[in-house]
């Protein structure tokens, strides 16, 4: 997808870093529950400016929830009141390829990654698997991701937030709005 400012423009696969999903656990090399620090210490050898926050601009939104970007990878970080990673949101058209059971995830079309998840539940226990979060999002309850979006143009593509596993229970109440919103 090219358009002529470059702001849409999505990386192709072959341009992105691989990384996997553990359910729950991690997305890559971080893990949920890890300080600010660490996820800077976790990214420092991937990506120049690892992370774009300072201590002072740490303050918790109504949520309970602070913020740190990483602008090169194309990630946001969503930390809980004791400062530990609680979400991770994945940019459709420069971050990371995520994988899950050899799927990926990231800057996909939405209504094939939403078919998978569908097919996926078919095969779990009754309502243990597919959710729908805001405007219909979809997202998977053994995965611990919403598969948010992104703009590409006049296209959407697939922007996902990983979740640990206590935020199951109201995956959208466990995350400021913005996590939620088309980007």
């Amino acid at each position: 997808m090219v358009d002529r400012w470059g702001m849409w423009d999505a990386v192709p696969d072959s341009g992105r870093r691989r990384w996997s999903l553990q359910p729950f656990e991690s997305v890559g090399p971080l893990r949920f529950g890890m300080r600010p620090e660490r996820v800077t210490a976790a990214l420092e050898g991937i990506v120049r400016n690892p992370q774009r926050h300072t201590h002072a601009a740490l303050s918790p939104d109504r949520y309970g929830t602070v913020k740190g970007e990483s602008w090169g990878l194309g990630l946001t970080f969503y930390y809980g009141k004791e400062e530990r990673l609680r979400g991770i949101s994945v940019d459709a058209l420069k971050g990371p390829q995520v994988y899950a059971d050899g799927v990926a995830l990231v800057g996909r079309v939405p209504s094939d990654l939403e078919q998978w998840i569908v097919d996926r539940a078919t095969i779990r226990e009754s309502f243990s698997e597919l959710f729908y979060a805001n405007l219909g999002v979809p997202g998977s309850r053994s995965l611990g991701v919403v598969i948010g979006l992104q703009r590409a143009g006049d296209r959407l593509l697939t922007r996902p937030v990983f979740l640990p596993a206590d935020a199951m229970d109201a995956p959208v109440s466990f995350l400021p709005p913005e996590a939620w919103s088309i980007q």
